[in-house]
């Protein structure tokens, strides 16, 4: 037994190609039209992390080796919506490395396809956040003749102007999941839905699941 250490191969920057037609070989060698990320581990050259990280998931990894059919393309909504989702859960700008197939059904690959690369993305997001300047981000108003002016949904724009006025931590609690992956960000009305309230920006605010479930229908004031 060798008392050598050595350092395991360093794959960074192999070319695409390369990690695809290994991936490619696998299925070959099982006879397979996809392969499981244990079952690359196993029989590839690489690591599957190594796939996930450069092409967005392991799901990105299939259908860039032709291994599987692409899925539908996301619209411009969804893959927004999707980031807004992804912006909360990380509690701060998310990276291209946030993108995981636990944290975002849509690949980071999908996004680079989109719009030319993961920033150009970003920047395409938070140029259709701020489309309308938060006072007058008011969703469609119900019939006439209903109590309320807005609807009880929050879009995922408006959502979003929220929860980045609060800097994506509670505003109760100050927690945030940049700093405590277990906090769940949620939207809620100020002054109760079942009380009045609108879903307008000055009446919503940002707080963690477990505040948000134990402060229930109680008015708050700024």
């Amino acid at each position: 037994m060798s008392s050598r250490y050595e350092l395991e191969p360093f794959h960074r920057n192999l070319p695409d190609e390369e990690l695809l037609n290994d991936l490619k070989a696998v299925s070959a060698k099982l006879g397979a039209k996809t392969v499981s990320m244990s079952e690359y581990n196993t029989h590839g050259r690489f690591y599957a992390s190594t796939l996930r990280r450069r092409f967005g998931s392991w799901r990105s990894s299939l259908e860039r080796a032709g291994l599987l059919a692409p899925r539908l393309s996301a619209t411009e909504e969804e893959l927004f919506a999707n980031l807004v989702e992804l912006w909360a859960r990380v509690g701060r700008q998310p990276r291209l490395s946030d993108i995981t197939s636990s944290t975002s059904p849509i690949s980071g690959d999908t996004y680079k396809r989109r719009y030319g690369g993961w920033r150009k993305a970003l920047e395409a997001f938070v140029a259709w956040a701020n489309e309308s300047g938060p006072l007058t981000v008011i969703q469609p108003a119900v019939p006439v003749g209903t109590r309320h002016k807005t609807p009880l949904t929050i879009n995922y724009r408006l959502r979003f102007l929220v929860m980045r006025r609060h800097n994506f931590k509670c505003r109760i609690s100050g927690r945030s999941p940049a700093t405590d992956p277990t906090v769940i960000l949620e939207v809620d009305h100020i002054i109760p839905w079942e009380k009045g309230g609108e879903t307008v920006f000055d009446n919503l605010q940002t707080l963690a699941k477990d505040v948000n479930s134990g402060k229930s229908n109680l008015a708050m004031h700024e």
